[in-house]
């Protein structure tokens, strides 16, 4: 199992958030701030300063929970590559404002003195990202380590419970809702896996951020990509292609290995590229289309 491509190709939302979380959480970290990151109950409904909430969700509030949380970021792009940026940018969105409210709503509930300040970070982000991780991602190999089972997905959820109890209950919390919120998403609540941006917004991310390294695949236009987040349980895609016309070239290996990540067999991503030509985001409604059937 991996994230594709190597890289931030196809992925320049994600690209973005990166970029932004890690130069708050260095910028905060070197004039000493990092401890005013996270918010508290006092905060939001005494002191109402909504601000904490909008810089919680670009820094962490310490260098482990940024190396964990950036590793986690950078596979997720998967999901990006999946559906594209304009619905990705909508997941994010709604996953981070989603978690958000219903931390606020704990809080209010809860009123614990150990929740006196909440860990700052995406996690709403991340931990909604689990949910069509555990779903929709399937799994690839399958090994045994002192007669422990173990999966090629282990190593992710060994990471997200590493940034999970990072805080205990500060991180804890959010983390929880963030799982909630991924869940809703997934549920279609609100008809959240139907909503799109008008192009630019997400297009936007791409003028700001950093250009990828490597071959880029032609993205397609909006209307091709997928409506829902799609699942991959089954890897091996039945139904014929058509004959490739002899013009078409040999698809790249850097798409292949993007629609082989996604959980499609190998030669099926092939024939789909060909028939697509080299277009990945046609090539998956054609491969999603033929696992329909």
């Amino acid at each position: 199992m991996n994230g594709g491509p190597s890289g931030f190709s196809n992925a320049p939302v994600t690209r973005t958030l990166v970029i932004a979380c890690a130069l708050f959480t260095i910028l905060f970290g070197i004039r000493g701030r990092s401890n005013k990151l996270g918010w508290s109950y006092q905060d939001i409904f005494k002191k109402f300063h909504i601000w904490k909430l909008m810089l919680s969700v670009f820094a962490f509030t310490s260098t482990p929970e940024l190396i964990f949380g950036i590793y986690l970021l950078y596979y997720f792009r998967v999901f990006e590559r999946q559906i594209g940026s304009n619905k990705y940018s909508v997941f994010i969105l709604f996953s981070s404002i989603v978690s958000l409210l219903l931390e606020v709503l704990a809080l209010n509930i809860i009123k614990d003195s150990s929740l006196n300040i909440l860990s700052a970070g995406p996690y709403g982000l991340i931990f909604a990202s689990f949910v069509p991780f555990y779903l929709d991602i399937p799994v690839s190999t399958r090994f045994r380590v002192f007669n422990l089972p173990f999966s090629d997905k282990t190593f992710m959820y060994v990471a997200g419970l590493q940034l999970l109890f990072s805080s205990w209950k500060r991180s804890l919390l959010p983390g929880i809702c963030g799982i909630l919120a991924g869940t809703l998403y997934h549920l279609n609540v609100l008809r959240a896996r139907r909503m799109k941006f008008p192009e630019f917004i997400a297009s936007f991310f791409s003028r700001l951020s950093w250009p990828s390294t490597g071959n880029r695949s032609p993205a397609a236009p909006a209307r091709n990509t997928p409506a829902n987040m799609p699942s991959y349980a089954g890897r091996q895609v039945e139904g014929n292609f058509p004959a490739p016309l002899t013009s078409t070239m040999e698809p790249p290996e850097d798409s292949i290995a993007t629609l082989v990540s996604m959980g499609f067999d190998r030669n099926s991503a092939r024939q789909a590229l060909i028939r697509a030509r080299n277009d990945v985001n046609a090539a998956t409604n054609i491969l999603l289309e033929s696992q329909s059937h």
